[in-house]
């Protein structure tokens, strides 16, 4: 383990970012208090090559600067769209940050978890934590929030926990943010990667993407991932579509629960295989079409539209606002607790 700066914020705070591994797997993992952001991720291709294959920047610059679409964040307190920016909650009407035309998105503008800076609570040779304080009216929410971030390495698996409680009933909906590529982050598109995904279903949305409350059968559509299918193919089907691309909840199942498997990507290139579970009801596929053109990465690497997928396991987008979604409100005395992992291996 070691500990690295990382730059400064724009008031001048001191950021770091502390390397991780490798394990006997030969995964390691860098992460920065800034954002409690995913910043590195190194694992084997077929032929025992290690590559980063995550989307980052060389520092903190990259970050705070105005290309950074959320790349390896930690986005909350809610991610995905709230509608209007606005939420009723026990009587009283709450105005969120309004930060993607009229509605807000992961968690609002610049005191969202992605550009505040953690506490560093442990870091060793095998894990990460962060944590953080929310206070009450922060970006509009209710309540004061501590969360807690960890990042555990157990030889090929990753393993994602976020924490939290409050004082206060407020919506809570953490999800990790990066970007994929398995054949190495700055090396393309991952066009040519196969997306298995375990639904039966998305959350419908209008022409803003956000839910219109019912729930699609994925059968016989673009959507289908059941089988396996090479984005390539499924994303030409999905280019007249508000998406243009990848920008879906798929319906895990209707309440927070014990891990299971979701979904599995594969680069038939590098061999690399991502395997992912976990507890939440919800996981957003989305394939970075609207990633700047003239987004430039760590090494100098240019990325661009449909350099890098996410996956993102979360709450259903809007819950807070849809009637019938899985609660995401979290009250005094409960525990919020999300467990993702994920699977590093070869094919």
């Amino acid at each position: 383990m070691v500990i690295r700066p990382f730059g400064t914020t724009p008031a001048g705070e001191p950021t770091r970012v502390i390397d991780v591994g490798p394990t006997t797997a030969g995964l390691s993992i860098a992460v920065s208090d800034l954002g409690a952001t995913l910043v590195r991720l190194r694992t084997p291709d077929r032929t025992g090559n290690a590559a980063d294959v995550v989307l980052g920047f060389d520092a903190a610059a990259g970050y705070l600067g105005p290309d950074n679409a959320y790349l390896g964040a930690t986005v909350g307190r809610v991610a995905n769209r709230i509608s209007g920016a606005t939420f009723e909650l026990d009587g009283r009407r709450y105005e969120l940050a309004r930060n993607e035309g009229p509605n807000h998105l992961h968690g609002g503008g610049g005191h969202a978890f992605s550009w505040r800076l953690w506490r560093v609570e442990e870091a060793t040779e095998t894990a990460v934590a962060l944590g953080l304080r929310s206070p009450d009216g922060e970006e509009g929410y209710p309540g004061r929030l501590d969360v807690l971030a960890s990042y555990t390495l157990d030889g090929d698996t990753l393993t994602i926990r976020y924490v939290a409680t409050t004082d206060a009933p407020t919506p809570v909906n953490l999800t990790n943010h990066a970007y994929f590529d398995l054949d190495g982050a700055g090396s393309g598109t991952v066009h040519g990667h196969v997306v298995r995904l375990r639904a039966d279903a998305v959350t419908a949305t209008d022409e803003a993407l956000l839910p219109t409350g019912e729930l699609h059968d994925v059968a016989g559509t673009p959507l289908d991932l059941n089988e396996g299918r090479v984005l390539r193919e499924a994303i030409a089907e999905l280019a007249g579509t508000p998406a243009r691309g990848f920008d879906h909840n798929y319906v895990l199942g209707h309440q927070r629960g014990p891990l299971r498997a979701a979904a599995e990507v594969i680069s038939p290139a590098s061999g690399r295989r991502l395997e992912l579970a976990t507890t939440e009801p919800g996981l957003q596929l989305y394939t970075g079409q609207h990633l700047a053109s003239s987004l430039t990465g760590r090494d100098g690497r240019r990325y661009g539209p449909f350099s890098g997928l996410c996956l993102e396991p979360q709450v259903w987008p809007d819950a807070i606002n849809v009637p019938g979604f899985p609660e995401v409100v979290l009250g005094p005395g409960e525990r919020y607790e999300h467990v993702t992992q994920l699977r590093f291996s070869t094919v």
